[in-house]
């Protein structure tokens, strides 16, 4: 695996940390907090990144789309994470055409991917139920019927869930809770009879919302995948959205570091800079290397899947691991090295660490992701 970026791939993260300097600072997140705005995000900003062709960057030609692999999206997401933009990036450009085109049959690409790539639809994976990461932990039951099937469950915590126009759900057609057998993708629509939609406020600041089915019906077409063996294509999906919000961790990270470098060069102290102090420097010092550390894995990981490799679960969960454990080491330096006002909402740095708890419990934090890895490697 290269190490280095090539020319088209310095370019567009070059751009991409332009655009989100200039049109997605943190203060738009704290106006859409403040406003507790209803959709949680800018249309004006998602519809301009569609037409740089951000919303299709994985998406084939033949649908729309710009076809610049994974690892071109995850430079676009590291960038929308030094400024914690929120966008629909990673549940629909990441996850949903993840889906799309893992488990989609021709007719269900041809009608949705090149929506997704215009900036027209949006998506969203239904499939945490309990207060932790766990995936094959469904109990929502997908009963058939003479048309297809009725569903009936809860789920939590799901991304960009209030205002996606299609959910992708993960329901259990056979089986019992915690069995990776008897899993079946849903796609169904946002507006459905049945379906309870609330918005969820969280910490970060950034959208998910609880789902209740009651008697959701959805017909036989809607199915991606085979029925029954939705586990080991959700598998998939999982794997490239933790690549993904490994490289939006990564972005965080690296800008809280390098705003925590600049506070120590210009806080004084008995009459010199913070950062001369040995202490201090050897805490820099460490964050650095994490982030060194960081960078490898999650460009590896990214790598792997664009070059489809047979250990993209192991490269995702390294990735996962790594960026979340400096993620919550950089935030938590970050405040501690601001020292009071960086515990103050009029400070920016604490959002960072805000986001740092959030993420690191999407799709499982580093404890889940080393007993996977461990599992994968046969220990």
């Amino acid at each position: 695996m290269a190490l280095a970026l090539a020319l088209e791939q310095r370019q567009l993260k070059e751009t991409a940390e332009q655009f989100f300097r200039d049109k997605a600072p943190v203060r738009a997140l704290r106006r859409l907090r403040d406003e507790r705005d209803a959709h949680g995000f800018s249309h004006d900003l998602w519809r301009e990144m569609a037409a740089l062709g951000w919303a299709g960057i994985v998406i084939p030609e033949e649908y729309g789309g710009a076809d610049f692999g994974y690892l071109g999206l995850g430079l676009i997401l590291e960038a929308s994470g030094r400024t914690l933009a929120a966008t629909p990036l990673l549940s629909t450009a990441l996850l949903g055409v993840s889906a799309l085109l893992l488990a989609g049959t021709p007719a269900q690409r041809q009608e949705l991917l090149p929506a997704i790539a215009e900036g027209r639809l949006l998506t969203a994976l239904a499939l945490e139920e309990g207060p932790r990461h766990a995936p094959y932990g469904i109990a929502t039951r997908a009963t058939a019927t003479p048309d297809g099937f009725r569903l009936d469950g809860e789920k939590t915590f799901v991304l960009d869930g209030h205002v996606a126009d299609y959910l992708i759900v993960v329901a259990r057609t056979a089986g019992t809770p915690g069995e990776a057998a008897g899993l079946t993708l849903f796609l169904v629509p946002g507006e459905v009879a049945g379906l309870t939609r609330t918005r969820t406020f969280m910490v970060d600041s950034r959208n998910a919302a609880r789902l209740t089915f009651s008697g959701v019906a959805v017909p036989r077409d809607a199915i991606l995948g085979p029925v029954g063996g939705g586990g080991a294509i959700l598998e998939q999906i999982l794997d490239r959205g933790r690549s993904g919000l490994a490289a939006e961790m990564l972005g965080s990270a690296t800008e809280a570091f390098e705003r925590t470098i600049a506070y120590l060069k210009e806080r004084q102290q008995f009459g010199v800079a913070i950062g001369s102090f040995q202490a201090l420097k050897h805490r820099a010092a460490e964050m650095f290397a994490e982030l060194e550390l960081a960078r490898s894995v999650v460009l590896d990981a990214l790598s792997a899947i664009d070059a489809q490799r047979n250990d993209v679960p192991q490269a995702a969960s390294l990735a996962k691991a790594r960026a979340g454990e400096t993620f919550d080491l950089v935030s938590s330096e970050g405040i501690q090295m601001h020292g009071g006002i960086g515990m103050t909402d009029e400070h920016e740095i604490g959002f960072y660490l805000k986001r740092a708890r959030v993420a690191q419990q999407t799709f499982g934090d580093a404890a889940f992701h080393r007993d996977r890895y461990a599992a994968l490697e046969g220990f």
